[in-house]
């Protein structure tokens, strides 16, 4: 790490010079991500999908379509309000995008007092109708009085991109200032606080412009616009304030030279294992083969490797030509750390170890109550701002035209599937048992099916009409229910999609013997699938991050305790965070409306958190390390640890803690929820986890620290006192 970074001081101009071309070609692409983003990443190749398949396939069902709904104010007549809604389809006859267009007068109910709906078809995904959508806006005219509206899932995901970047631009403009003002105070100059900024959006766009490349193999979530941000930022700039800070403390007895090369050799030694523990921490996401997760672990990866290459590349070499003119531009003058406040806190802290530990240990165990009622939920419509007009017409079109027993969101689609043909008399006779059985269900509310269609009970009554019945009668039921060999039913339960008993009804039912080949789907059957495989494969990323992080610290500080303390420690103040979030969020205080937590969130936080918050273990032990090193005594290396890094975590922490916390005043709920878990996890991991109670463990455990297999380390220089 010395020789390298003497290489980078000799070749600093050619490293910047190719850094350039690298950030100009990146950057290009970066500008084209947000044009190959869609959908919320909640796809998984389950049996949900190849009955939504089937259903496309031999039910002529559509892949996606959208909703045109129209509303009028009282003063309008019925005349006005008829011809408008009839102009608005009259100007769509020129619009060829669509399978097939169905206005509010072709079917029954379309049409309730001052609102009304017609439908648009289409054979393509609701992601792929980007170009459609745009065509529609520029033939969707309102008047006075009335109004239409486009809403349904197309709609929904194009405008959950549009509002992901809005989130995105309306959090840098709230973050990236309170960030360098954070900067200033840690280094108390203008140069010094604008470098970390100038690292972090070259991370961030040449992580952009990376990503861009996957889109040829893999589809990219829109949220991940805001993930690669919100990690890449603070981890850029965490790395940068302990690198430059480390710089300025040897720039003041060495040489340029020296200096980047003993920084290189240790903030850079520092930021490596940090970095690998992050790049862990997300790899545990792989396991999980559900798109935003494999989204969030490629984005997230990227960006944390870029970011530790440009700290250990781009950033030395930018300071070799800056040189002394790092302390330009002063507007702080800054005290020195033997005689700050933190020494003082770092006495306070060394001389209570056991009052410190119980008092810090009680504070987050306090915190982990709320964490028994958390519910998940996948988010939905709700992830939307409340005031987007798609969510609105949405929930307009549901309270009016969708009975509460019979939403989708209740819905649960089974097809049965026979070899012979599915109008046989005999196998009539099978499928009418497992209706019989599904009506005796006690989570059942109604069954959709030939039968009910029809009025009849039994396989020989629905045989015969189907044979002898008035066929204009029977012809319409048998097109909706019967596809080749197959058919339809649908089961209405009485809990809905988000809830645990009707996740465990669709899977009971879907491994039963029914005597029939069956497809399950419905939003019931896709949650069910998606909460089955996070909980069957987040253990085995759990148990990766873990143990890869217990062997990291291990050989990172050659001691068995400090990993074990340090994992300990995280699990803690994670449950911590968990049991405030649901405090905030789901039981609505301060403020908030009451919402179920995101599915995604305690997986993403846990992973990122977990190994952004090993940089803090990192930084602290690293210090105390050399210390005890060079002295031999514990107490006093962990006194010159925390006085020494106490600043600089607190100063990485803060700026994390605005980066990510600056997502708590967007609109995207999933993207608020997260930031806002992110921030919290960080604040209480940087303060009554690394300030206190590591500090206060370690002094209690003494030379035990440095226990590795039976050895322990030695001090390799005897030094007076005072460390240098």
């Amino acid at each position: 790490m010395h020789t390298l970074g003497e290489f980078i001081y000799r070749n600093r101009k050619r490293i910047l010079t190719l850094w350039f071309l690298i950030i100009v070609l990146f950057g290009f692409f970066a500008l084209k991500l947000p044009s190959v983003l869609n959908g919320n990443g909640f796809e998984y190749k389950g049996e949900y999908n190849e009955t939504k398949n089937i259903l496309e396939k031999d039910f002529s069902q559509a892949k996606s379509s959208i909703i045109l709904l129209f509303q009028r104010d009282p003063f309008i007549s019925n005349d006005e309000w008829e011809n408008f809604i009839q102009d608005t389809f009259i100007k769509l006859e020129e619009f060829h995008g669509a399978q097939k267009i169905i206005t509010p007068f072709e079917g029954n109910g379309m049409v309730k007092d001052d609102i009304a709906y017609g439908l648009l078809t289409f054979n393509k995904k609701a992601e792929s109708l980007g170009k459609e959508i745009k065509q529609l806006r520029t033939k969707l005219k309102n008047k006075k009085g009335l109004k239409v509206t486009m809403t349904g899932e197309p709609i929904i995901v194009q405008d959950l991109n549009v509002a992901s970047q809005e989130d995105l631009a309306k959090a840098e403009m709230i973050g990236l200032p309170i960030a360098l003002i954070v900067l200033i105070l840690a280094f108390g100059g203008l140069v010094a606080a604008a470098i970390p900024l100038v690292i972090g959006v070259v991370s961030i766009l040449i992580t952009m412009g990376s990503v861009y490349f996957f889109s040829y193999r893999t589809d990219l979530t829109i949220f991940i616009l805001n993930i690669i941000p919100m990690i890449g930022l603070a981890l850029s700039i965490d790395f940068a304030l302990l690198f430059i800070n480390r710089y300025k403390e040897e720039l003041l007895r060495k040489s340029i030279q020296e200096a980047i090369a003993i920084t290189v050799a240790t903030a850079g030694r520092s930021i490596i294992f940090s970095g690998l523990c992050v790049f862990i921490g997300l790899s545990g996401l792989w396991f999980i083969k559900i798109d935003i997760f494999q989204n969030v672990a490629l984005g997230g990866m990227t960006v944390v490797f870029i970011s530790a290459l440009s700290a250990l590349t781009f950033l030395p070499a930018l300071l070799s030509l800056i040189g002394s003119k790092i302390n330009k531009l002063s507007v702080l003058r800054l005290t020195e750390n033997q005689t700050s406040g933190w020494y003082s806190f770092a006495k306070f802290v060394m001389k209570r170890p056991v009052i410190v530990t119980v008092a810090a240990l009680a504070i987050l165990l306090a915190g982990l109550i709320p964490v028994k009622q958390m519910t998940l939920a996948i988010p939905g419509i709700d992830s939307l701002p409340p005031n987007y007009p798609s969510r609105v017409a949405f929930e307009i079109f549901n309270e009016h035209f969708i009975p509460k027993n019979k939403s989708d969101e209740k819905k649960v689609t089974i097809i049965f599937e026979t070899k012979e043909n599915i109008l046989e008399k005999a196998t009539l006779d099978r499928v009418s048992n497992v209706i019989k059985k599904l009506h005796k269900d006690p989570l059942v509310e109604t069954v959709n099916s030939p039968f009910s269609a029809t009025g009849v009970n039994s396989g020989d009554q629905l045989f015969q009409l189907l044979k002898f019945g008035d066929i204009k009668k029977v012809s319409p039921i048998v097109d909706y229910f019967i596809g080749d060999n197959k058919m339809l039913v649908e089961v209405y339960l009485k809990a809905n999609e988000h809830s645990t008993k009707a996740r465990e009804w669709i899977h009971d039912w879907s491994i039963a013997d029914l005597g029939l080949r069956t497809h399950f789907g419905g939003n019931i059957k896709f949650e069910q699938e998606i909460f089955d495989e996070i909980l069957k494969k987040a253990p085995y990323g759990l148990l990766l991050i873990v143990i890869s992080t217990f062997i990291i610290l291990m050989a990172a500080f050659r001691s068995l305790l400090i990993p074990i303390k340090a994992i300990l420690m995280n699990i803690l103040s994670l449950g911590c965070t968990f049991g405030i979030v649901v405090s905030i969020f789901q039981q609505g205080h301060f403020g908030m409306k009451p919402v179920d937590i995101a599915l995604i969130l305690p997986v993403f936080v846990f992973t990122l958190v977990f190994g952004l918050s090993m940089d803090y273990e990192v930084f602290l032990i690293s210090r105390i390390q050399e210390f005890y090193l060079q002295t031999g005594d514990n107490s006093k290396a962990i006194l010159s640890g925390l006085t020494y890094t106490s600043k600089i975590i607190t100063s990485a922490a803060a700026i994390m803690i605005v980066v990510t916390g600056a997502f708590a005043f967007t609109g995207v709920m999933p993207i608020k929820q997260l930031g806002v878990g992110i921030a919290i996890a960080i604040f209480i991991d940087a303060t009554i986890v690394r300030m206190i109670l590591v500090p206060a463990l370690m002094k209690l455990l003494g030379d035990w620290n440095w226990w590795f297999f039976g050895h322990k380390s030695k001090p390799q220089i005897k030094q007076s006192k005072k460390p240098a």
